[in-house]
Parts: C-alpha cells; structure tokens; sequence
C-alpha cells in the first residue's frame, strides 16, 4: 500500500473536505498520513515538500498565498463563499442594501462576527454605510463567535450572521441569505486540492482522475459539519453517511 501525507487546517469543515477525500485515497490504496495545524505551518511545510496532499485550499481569496511555484491545484470539490445572512428566514429584508434604511430598524445593531471574516465586514459596514446607521462589529475568535450566533437563531430580535458557507448553521436552517449587490463579502471561490511539486506524476492516472472529478457542494460540507458538531459523528462517519445518500433527503 502506498503512503502519503495528508493536510488539512484545524476546523470541522476543512476535517470534514478531507474525510471525503480519504476515503478515496484508502479505496484506492493509498495509506494516508494525517497533518493538522495552523493554516500558516501547514503553508510552510507545503512549501518545503513535506505535505502531499493539502485540504482544501479556498481560491483565489482565502488561501492564495498557499500556491508556490511547482504546487498543483487539482478539482474542484465545492464553492466557498463568504455572506451575510440574518437569522429570520421569513425577513422582509432581501439585500444588504436594505439594512441601513427603515426596512432595518428592527434588527440587532451588534453584528457578531468571526474572526476569519472581519475584514470583509468592515468592509460590508463601509460599502453599505452600516456604521452611519448604527451598526457595529463585535469580532470574536471564530468558534466563540459561531456560538454566539447559533444563539442569535433563536433569539427573538433579528440579528445579521457573517458567516462562511459552508457552515453547520446553513443545515440547521432558520436564516436567509442577503444579497450583496456591491460584492463587499467578496466573490465565490473554488475549494481544490494542492499537490506538492511532482506528485501528480507520482500517482496512479484513475486516482488522479478520480480527485480530480469529485463533485461535493457547500450543502454537503454544511450536512456533514452539522453531523459532527451537532449529532456527534466523526468525519469519517458522516463521511460514509454521505456515500451511502443518509446524510441528506434525497
């Protein structure tokens, strides 16, 4: 059985990309090493050729500074995307572009926002005149700050969610989406697998292919996300869940 070593940034999405690509990996023989860590030292190392395989790196925004000369990008797995949404999914507000009216009067002024996305909510603030209207950020370590929103769900108050789909809260449901006309969240990107320098060479051409034409969605990342934190399944558990059609209503 061949050996190599597998990456992927601590966090249950980026846990539950790489259960996908796993099992893939061992149905073909190929036994993997698994690397976690700070997205930086797993840069690093990836530079060094010290990891085969990184999962899964957001493109062009997030992860941009991962590529390196001789780094390959292979597939496209699904498409990230950071937006705002707010936690009633019944809202009249269709658009961020509404909030800073009177159509906004009744929502949570305090936007509780995560780490990972508070550049792009500043500039949501700035490009929508949020602040003028009353607004403001309350930027939290990421895992502290999804807490604070799944709260925010069931509170009574309307409250703006920044969030990267995909995410548990999205499978959860109760919050919609606001459109995002002047693109201050940023664009859709495309989650792909680096290899490092040479190892597409290295592999067999169906495994390549194979990886190279997966096809999940931000809907299945988010199922298998909640599955983990909320039922308590282990990323290969919800992993298999998912191949056998139990992770989702066909």
């Amino acid at each position: 059985m061949t050996s190599l070593t597998l990456a992927y940034p601590e966090s249950t999405i980026h846990e539950a990309t790489a259960a996908t690509i796993i099992r893939v990996l061992e149905a073909n023989d190929v036994e993997p090493e698994i690397v976690t860590g700070p997205k930086q030292a797993l840069a690093d190392l990836l530079r060094k050729g010290e990891i085969d395989i990184y999962v899964a790196a957001w493109l062009p925004d997030e992860d941009s500074a991962l590529l390196s000369p001789g780094i390959t990008q292979l597939g496209s797995l699904f498409r990230p995307e950071a937006c705002c949404c707010i936690s009633d999914e019944n809202s009249p507000l269709t658009s961020l572009s509404d909030l800073a009216g009177a159509a906004g009067q009744g929502v949570c002024r305090v936007i509780v926002t995560p780490q990972s996305l508070a550049k792009r909510m500043e500039q949501a603030l700035s490009a929508y005149h949020l602040a003028e209207a009353g607004f403001s950020l309350d930027v939290l370590p990421d895992e502290e700050a999804l807490a604070r929103l799944n709260v925010a769900l069931g509170a009574e108050t309307p409250s703006i969610l920044p969030l990267f789909q995909p995410c548990f809260l999205f499978h959860q449901g109760g919050l919609r989406i606001l459109d995002d006309p002047k693109k201050a969240m940023g664009k859709e990107m495309e989650a792909t697998l680096l290899l490092r320098d040479g190892l597409r060479n290295e592999l067999e051409t169906d495994l390549v292919d194979e990886l190279d034409e997966l096809m999940l969605s931000a809907k299945i990342i988010s199922a298998m996300d909640y599955a983990m934190r909320v039922e308590g399944m282990s990323a290969d558990e919800a992993a298999e869940a998912w191949q056998r059609g139990k992770l989702l209503p066909r």
